[in-house]
């Protein structure tokens, strides 16, 4: 299996001009700010770790595969202890969902994480035991994936900011392959899922989910999984009523969850 180092990083350009035209994470610590974001959510994982998730539709969250696997055992975690909390912020929700059943890429294996085929196969969808209705939670439309160069933005939840999203209005793609993006989004552990996302007529559309983290000549880049294809699979598999069944879990406990960090 080929390394994704090896496949892109190494050949990747970053300039500093490129990092130093983004903005800052913002934490959306009032409702004015997180208003237009309520639909991403916190992922608690079996009261071990969590992961960041948007809403695509009233009952169904997209996030990345690996936040459903064991990272130590490599196996599948019981779904039915996941619980999306929309609109996290300092302790309370919108809304507090467990999920039904869930839909990992037909294509994605846990052991290949770290390859381009792990990277973009990452990628999940979990059914929610009742739709989310609230009002001021609006579901994020998709939209085909942006052009190297194109103006990105990020919203997650992420290690030592876990009790309220963060937005990054501005980041980049700095390029693409195989179905992979890299952008100069800012991840961490926790944002694994998160939606990457870019703006048309004034509303975001989610492009990407993070699925890792990496570094180019001493940046940090974060990995993204293209929609397109590998979500009409999902949907697919969700149509064909897979994902239901409760996966058996091999002993073992989650430790850590969120982007797995790369180095060069």
């Amino acid at each position: 299996m080929r390394r994704w180092m090896a496949l892109s990083l190494m050949a990747l350009v970053v300039t500093s001009t490129a990092f130093a035209q983004d903005a800052r994470l913002r934490r959306l610590g009032t409702g004015d700010d997180a208003r237009p974001w309520e639909a991403v959510g916190r992922l608690n994982i079996g009261g071990n770790g969590f992961c960041t998730g948007a809403l695509i539709a009233p009952k169904m969250v997209l996030t990345a595969a690996h936040c459903l696997f064991d990272q130590k055992t490599g196996a599948r975690i019981d779904h039915t202890d996941i619980e999306f909390l929309a609109g996290w912020r300092d302790g309370r929700a919108l809304a507090y969902r467990t999920v039904r059943r869930a839909v990992v890429h037909p294509d994605y294996a846990m052991a290949d994480h770290l390859s381009s085929d792990g990277v973009r196969n990452d990628l999940a969808l979990l059914e929610l035991d009742h739709p989310v209705r609230d009002g001021k939670i609006r579901p994020f439309d998709t939209a085909a994936r942006p052009q190297r160069g194109a103006q990105v933005g990020v919203v997650s939840y992420g290690k030592g900011r876990s009790e309220a999203p963060s937005l990054q209005e501005l980041c980049r793609v700095l390029a693409q392959q195989d179905g992979v993006l890299v952008t100069s989004c800012t991840v961490d552990f926790g944002s694994s899922g998160a939606p990457i996302f870019v703006v048309k007529d004034g509303t975001p559309q989610i492009v990407s989910v993070v699925s890792a983290k990496a570094e180019v000549d001493g940046e940090a880049v974060s990995l993204g999984t293209s929609l397109g294809t590998p979500l009409a699979q999902l949907r697919a598999e969700m149509v064909a009523q897979k994902g239901i069944i409760t996966p058996r879990v091999a002993a073992g406990t989650r430790n850590d969850t969120g982007a797995k960090f790369l180095k060069p």
